[in-house]
C-alpha cells in the first residue's frame, strides 16, 4: 500500500513530548507512543470526545478549554511513559541485583504535579481540544493541585520577586501601576527561561526536549501534507508557531497589557502594608486569568495562521527562541516514536477500523506499519 497522504480539510492535530515517547491528539482520538528500553514501541490509543461545538467553540471560550484538555490529556500521557520508565528501570536494577534505585529513578519518581504541568504546557503542540470523558472525574483532584501550583510559580512568584524590587530600590510602585507589571511581566519570562535552561541540563529532560523537536517535526510533516515518513518530517524545522513555550512567552507579555488596563480600575486598598497590598492585588488578579489564556489562545492562532511566512514571521521570534530552549533536534528513532502517534491517532480520525482497546506492544516501526496495513486491507 502507498504511504497515506492526510486528506484536504483536515483538523488540526495537536502533540506534546514525554518520556521516551510523544503524544498526539485530534479532536476523535489520543494517543501516546514510548519506546521501552528493549526498543519496542507500546501504544495507547482512546477515542476523546469531541467538544468543538455550541458555546465550547465560541472565540475566548475555546482558548480556556483548551488550556485545560491540554493539561489534562498531557498530565495523563505523562504518567503513563513515567509508568512504563520506571518499569523498564526496576526491571533493570533487579537484573543487576541492586539493592537502591537507581538515580536516574530517583529522580523521575520525585517530579511534581509542578513540574507535570509545565512539561504539560511547554512541549505541548496545541490542537483541537478533546475531552477524555472517562477519566474526567478522576483527574479533577490532580488537575486542581497543578493548576494551584503553576499559579504560585507563574503568577505569584514573578509578582513577588518585583515586589521585592520595588521594595529594595524604593521605586514606590504601586501594585497596579503600568511599570510594574512590566517589571511582574520581565520576571515571568526570566522564571520561565530559567527554569528551562536549568532543567534541560538534566539527562532525562534533554531526551524529552529531543522528542519535542520530533513532535514538531512530524506536525509540520502533516501540515505541508507530505507523506508521514522519517525522511520528509527530517527535513523540517523543530520550531513550531502553536507550541505551548510560545503560549508561555505571549502569556507573559499579554498579562502586561491586560493588567496594565484593568490595575487602574480595580478597587485600591491602602492598608499601609506593602506586603498586604500585593496580597490583595494578587487576589484581584485571579478572575481575570482565564480572560489572558483565552487571549492568548486566539493571538497564537492568528500568529499561526497568518504570519509564518514574510516580514510578519517577526512577530513569532520571541517564542521560536525560546523553543530553542525546549526543543532539539532528534534522531531517527525518536521521529519514528513521534510518526507511530500520529499515525495511531489518525487512524480513527480518519473513520478506519479503530485500535485495540487495550494498550499494544510492537516489536518496531516496521511491525507498526505492517499492523496498519493488515487493518487497512
Amino acid at each position: 500500500m502507498n504511504e497515506a497522504t492526510p486528506a484536504p480539510a483536515r483538523p488540526y492535530i495537536g502533540g506534546q513530548a514525554v518520556l521516551e515517547g510523544v503524544m498526539m491528539r485530534a479532536p476523535q482520538s489520543f494517543a501516546v507512543v514510548v519506546r521501552r528500553r528493549d526498543g519496542s514501541l507500546l501504544v495507547r490509543e482512546r477515542p476523546v470526545v469531541d467538544e468543538r461545538k455550541g458555546k465550547a467553540a465560541w472565540p475566548l471560550v475555546r482558548g480556556v478549554r483548551s488550556l485545560v484538555e491540554s493539561l489534562k490529556l498531557g498530565s495523563e500521557a505523562l504518567r503513563f511513559s513515567a509508568e512504563q520508565m520506571e518499569r523498564d528501570l526496576d526491571a533493570e536494577a533487579a537484573a543487576a541485583g541492586a539493592s537502591a534505585l537507581s538515580a536516574s529513578s530517583l529522580a523521575l519518581r520525585a517530579g511534581s504535579a509542578l513540574g507535570l504541568s509545565l512539561f504539560a504546557l511547554v512541549t505541548a503542540s496545541d490542537g483541537e481540544a478533546a475531552s477524555a470523558s472517562a477519566k474526567d472525574a478522576k483527574s479533577r483532584g490532580p488537575m486542581g493541585l497543578m493548576l494551584v501550583l503553576m499559579i504560585g510559580f507563574l503568577i505569584a512568584l514573578p509578582q513577588a520577586v518585583a515586589a521585592g524590587v520595588n521594595g529594595i530600590f524604593d521605586l514606590g510602585l504601586a501594585p497596579q501601576s503600568p511599570l510594574f507589571q512590566v517589571i511582574t511581566g520581565g520576571f515571568k519570562l526570566a522564571v520561565v527561561v530559567t527554569y528551562l535552561i536549568v532543567i534541560r541540563r538534566v539527562p532525562e529532560i534533554r531526551r524529552v526536549f529531543q522528542y519535542h523537536g520530533a513532535e514538531h517535526k512530524t506536525i509540520s510533516t502533516y501540515e505541508a501534507n507530505e507523506a508521514l515518513t522519517v525522511a520528509n518530517a527530517r527535513a523540517k524545522t523543530t520550531l513550531h508557531p502553536r507550541c505551548g513555550t510560545t503560549f508561555l512567552v505571549m502569556v507573559a507579555l499579554v498579562s502586561i497589557l491586560v493588567f496594565t488596563a484593568v490595575g487602574g480600575l480595580l478597587p485600591r486598598l491602602a492598608t499601609g502594608s506593602a506586603f498586604l497590598d500585593n496580597v490583595i492585588f494578587f487576589f484581584e488578579k485571579l478572575p481575570f486569568l482565564p480572560l489572558i489564556a483565552a487571549v492568548t489562545f486566539e493571538i497564537q492562532r492568528l500568529f499561526a495562521r497568518y504570519c509564518t511566512r514574510g516580514p510578519l514571521r517577526a512577530l513569532l521570534w520571541p517564542g521560536f527562541l525560546v523553543q530553542k530552549i525546549t526543543t532539539i533536534e532528534p534522531d531517527d528513532d525518536q521521529l519514528e516514536v513521534a510518526l507511530a502517534s500520529l499515525r495511531a491517532t489518525l487512524f480513527r480520525e480518519n473513520g478506519e477500523r479503530p485500535a485495540a482497546a487495550e494498550d499494544v506492544a510492537f516489536d518496531s516501526y516496521d511491525a507498526i506499519l505492517s499492523a496498519e496495513r493488515l487493518r487497512a486491507a
